[in-house]
């Protein structure tokens, strides 16, 4: 079976990709794009990490039989175009949410505590000559109340650790979880109480700007947004009004609506925001829990057999 991976594998994760049975790999990095279209033609599966796959990509693949998003979100991958030519498209739910989860953690711990801030500062020699007025924007977590947008994999991995911390939790979701660790609320009322909202929804057509202009204005005044989820889930211009007027006191982000982050966007300017560049997922756990699942479905797909988690 002929896979393509279009990412850019260090050596570590190459030779165990190498060593997997009975697949053909050939291993693409994302911005080989001239690689990439000379790949297409022969693959009969795709191994998507991040890079859009558009529907002329497909196109340009006439053996493609999967394409196997290796993570959770599939807003990058054009639907339309796999299901019109009946390609099967599966995800990977659950095998990055303990990644996600630490790292959405430490966003939450970096936007209180202005690390970006700190740690630019003690570079350049500055580390104690901070301006008293700095003491009021640094905060604990512990005892604060915290807002999971969203109750999936990745928050209940999560929510147990921010109540050991002394959190307060409230989620929302379709309909109220019995096993949710906090207490449910909807999303109005959870922007309204929460110290820090963390987003952990999927971006879809329903779901694209929720937090938006309004939404923000509903946040606590104070309050801290951490995004691991999808940065078309925000409004960042809005994002980037309220925290320059102090109306939310600092983000965390790992995603944004347009990735790669253009180095002159606005937000990166800000010195009470903590930015990481989607990489939340990214661990060789990770890894090693993605590709044993990926390497299942190509063999599941040669034998005939019903694919794990087919989302189209």
């Amino acid at each position: 079976m002929k896979v393509l991976l279009h990412y850019a594998a260090g050596p570590g994760l190459a030779a165990r990709l190498n060593a997997l049975p009975d697949l053909s790999l050939d291993i693409v990095p994302d911005a080989d794009e001239a690689g990439f279209a000379a790949a297409l033609p022969q693959a009969e599966v795709i191994w998507h990490v991040l890079r859009p796959l558009s529907a002329e990509d497909i196109a340009q693949a006439p053996r493609l039989r999967l394409i196997q998003k290796i993570g959770v979100g599939v807003n990058t991958i054009d639907l339309d175009a796999a299901r019109a030519r009946d390609i099967a498209v599966c995800n990977l739910p659950g095998t990055n949410a303990r990644a996600v989860a630490e790292l959405t953690l430490l966003l939450m711990l970096g936007a209180l505590r202005r690390v970006a801030h700190f740690d630019a500062e003690t570079r350049a020699g500055r580390g104690w000559a901070q301006p008293p007025g700095l003491q009021d924007s640094l905060f604990e977590l512990g005892g604060r109340t915290v807002g999971l947008v969203g109750y999936g994999a990745i928050p209940a991995l999560l929510a147990p650790v921010l109540a050991a911390l002394g959190c307060r939790l409230l989620y929302t979701a379709r309909a109220p979880k019995e096993a949710a660790a906090g207490q449910y609320r909807d999303l109005d009322a959870l922007l309204a109480e929460s110290d820090v909202v963390s987003l952990h929804i999927p971006e879809t057509p329903a779901t694209r700007g929720l937090i938006d202009a309004g939404a923000i204005a509903r946040m606590k005044p104070g309050a801290v947004l951490v995004n691991t989820a999808r940065g078309g889930l925000v409004d960042q211009a809005a994002l980037v009004a309220a925290l320059r007027s102090g109306h939310l006191a600092a983000a965390g982000l790992d995603v944004f609506a347009a990735e790669p982050v253009d180095p002159a966007d606005p937000l990166l300017g800000l010195p009470n925001v903590v930015v990481t560049p989607h990489v939340a997922w990214l661990t060789t756990g990770t890894f090693n829990r993605s590709f044993r699942l990926a390497a299942e479905n190509v063999r599941r797909l040669a034998a005939g057999e019903p694919l794990l988690h087919r989302v189209a």
